[in-house]
């Protein structure tokens, strides 16, 4: 699952941006899910499973801005 990590973090702005269009913004609900599992934070574990359906509504644009804005998905600070 770090692989996964890596390779979601080590993208550049606009793949970023690609990937939180409305579908492919499960990508990012993986990269939460996996992330909270390499921590044990079964909190964020949960919030991941939930944003799966936050995802189709308005996760992705919550995810679209912050890309744009800051370079990372909207999330906790881990």
């Amino acid at each position: 699952m770090k692989g996964y990590i890596d390779w979601m973090n080590g993208h550049g702005r606009l793949v970023k941006i690609i990937l939180c269009i409305w579908i492919l913004d499960i990508t990012w609900a993986v990269y939460r899910i996996g992330g909270a599992i390499m921590n044990k934070n079964w909190l964020h574990l949960v919030l991941g499973i939930l944003w799966i359906i936050a995802a189709g509504t308005v996760g992705w644009i919550l995810d679209l801005i912050w890309i744009i804005l800051f370079n990372h998905i909207f999330w906790f600070q881990e």
